[in-house]
């Protein structure tokens, strides 16, 4: 059967001499295996489809488990993502998270177009880090685990200063902070983005400009609660948190930081 699809490449590997399979978020068919025949050859005219990133209109032949390449049209190639250090780095980790996060039964439209607006806002030149840090909440209700961040995830209690933990299910009260010792106290203009970012359509996030300090604790907490509840083994994730902790070092401007970023707080922290 011949399927024509609108896709985005998410993972790309090579198969055999010379060809690679692709792996396709569509926004009607879900994730889709798709053999790239001649994708590694100097003249492939199939080259751009194979690479990570491209966005297209695919068409191909299926009859098994894994679909052959009969034509492809390039919507955006996202090239600024594969330029520099940054690009590269975010991007995939967008598209790994996407690939391992979602299952092919929640692969639908409202995904596809989620990580279409990511790149496209990462290919803008909006700020990785909070782009990132929306897309990683979009990921995470769309594997079922969604933060409770209005009210207290043990009691209910709303209105009062709360601490985030992913262990309990995210907001937890004073009260109930002794199901937690490791519940991480947020400034609340952090626990404000938490709450848009929930709430927050990708294909309407503008710039936005946060404080060094604010990036860290939005980036610990949202690691923390991918770590507790997706228990994702994400290759590109390793790289990107170093690029994140030590920009300045790479020759990206830094400024410091959350403390809490890099360990978790001490057990004499937690009756503070």
């Amino acid at each position: 059967m011949l399927y024509r699809v609108e896709g985005i490449v998410i993972r790309s590997t090579d198969y055999g001499e010379g060809n690679k399979i692709v792996t396709l978020l569509t926004s009607t068919h879900g994730k889709q295996g798709v053999i790239v025949r001649g994708a590694r050859k100097p003249k492939s005219r199939f080259g751009a489809a194979a690479q990570l990133f491209t966005c297209g209109d695919f068409s191909f032949y299926k009859t098994g488990s894994l679909g052959t390449l009969n034509n492809v049209e390039v919507l955006e190639p996202f090239r600024q993502l594969r330029q520099g250090l940054e690009g590269p780095a975010y991007a995939a980790y967008a598209c790994e998270l996407t690939d391992r996060a979602v299952d092919e039964e929640e692969a639908g439209e409202y995904i596809y177009y989620q990580l279409k607006a990511c790149l496209a806002a990462l290919a803008e030149g909006k700020d990785p880090q909070v782009v990132l840090r929306v897309y990683e909440m979009k990921m995470s209700s769309a594997a079922g685990y969604m933060p409770i961040l209005t009210e207290c995830a043990g009691c209910g209690r709303r209105d009062v200063p709360f601490r985030f933990s992913p262990a309990v299910g995210g907001a937890l009260c004073g009260n109930c902070r002794h199901r937690d010792p490791y519940a991480l106290e947020l400034d609340e203009p952090v626990w404000k983005l938490l709450r848009l970012f929930a709430a927050l359509d990708m294909r309407r996030l503008g710039g936005v400009e946060l404080k060094e300090s604010s990036k860290r604790q939005l980036q610990f907490a949202m690691r923390r609660w991918m770590d507790a509840h997706l228990s994702l083994n994400l290759k590109s994730r390793g790289f990107l948190d170093q690029l994140e902790r030590h920009g300045e070092m790479l020759g990206l401007k830094q400024e410091p930081g959350f403390d809490t970023a890099v360990r978790p707080p001490r057990n004499d922290d937690a009756g503070d």
